[in-house]
């Protein structure tokens, strides 16, 4: 195995591992999160709280996370590649001068709108690209504050505070995004509610029906999602436990 083979693969490990820990500690309240963005009419729900109360005291401390499984099979792969996708195609466009994300994002939105960076995008990625082009280049500035020159890196406390800073921003950004993805998403509908033949129908449905303040429904459950997971996942990534993992077997 060539030093770069594991490189990427050490970066894998350290991914998955992150994504593991970091759904983990918030899966409940992504669980809050999505009960509150479904909620029609008369609220079930007042808040976030009220929300994990209610569930742990109808279906115990498990059912806060119901559903966990599948969202640990799904998530752990996505962020294995996606945070090392992130680190070797972020070094690779810094390599000979060539033009970071946030130039390629920003001229890209200079040169076709928005409709460049969401053209052909389904509800999930309509969600989750706006979210890495905000989030990655922030993540990546905020952590270059804390450098070590020593160590090659910052410390594992500075790229969980930028991860936290860097996805509560995002997440707040994209929530419309996320509440639509939620919406449309539902398998289950309840006595009443709409149903939604794509992502413009739910959109303009949910702007007549509930108004503009139903676009934000979950943002603050989301932060408190993304905050944590983003930091803990960056922290622990950066921590290399994939290297060490692979020094194991030379």
């Amino acid at each position: 195995m060539t030093h770069q083979d594991l490189s990427i693969t050490a970066k894998l490990i350290n991914g998955g591992v992150a994504g593991l820990v970091g759904v983990t500690c918030v899966f409940p309240i992504d669980l809050a999160k999505t009960r509150l963005q479904n909620q029609h009419g008369k609220a079930m729900y007042k808040g976030m709280i009220d929300c994990l109360m209610k569930t742990a005291r109808a279906e115990g401390f498990f059912g806060m996370y119901r559903g966990a499984a599948v969202n640990l099979t799904l998530v752990t792969p996505e962020k294995a590649i996606k945070l090392a996708a992130n680190d070797f195609f972020r070094r690779l466009l810094m390599e000979d001068g060539r033009p970071s994300a946030t130039l390629i994002a920003w001229e890209l939105l200079r040169t076709q709108g928005l409709a460049g960076l969401y053209r052909g995008l389904g509800a999930t990625l309509l969600r989750d690209i706006p979210f890495s082009i905000i989030y990655f280049p922030l993540f990546a500035n905020l952590n270059n504050l804390g450098f070590n020159e020593l160590a090659g890196k910052a410390s594992f406390a500075h790229s969980f505070v930028s991860g936290c800073v860097a996805g509560s921003i995002a997440a707040v950004a994209v929530t419309p995004l996320d509440v639509l993805k939620t919406r449309i998403q539902t398998l289950k509908k309840g006595l009443g509610e709409d149903m939604y033949s794509g992502i413009t129908d739910c959109a303009r449905k949910l702007w007549i029906q509930e108004g503009p303040s139903a676009f934000m429904k979950g943002a603050g459950c989301r932060a408190l999602v993304i905050a944590p997971l983003f930091g803990i996942a960056q922290g622990v990534y950066f921590i290399g436990i994939g290297e060490r993992i692979l020094k194991c077997f030379d």
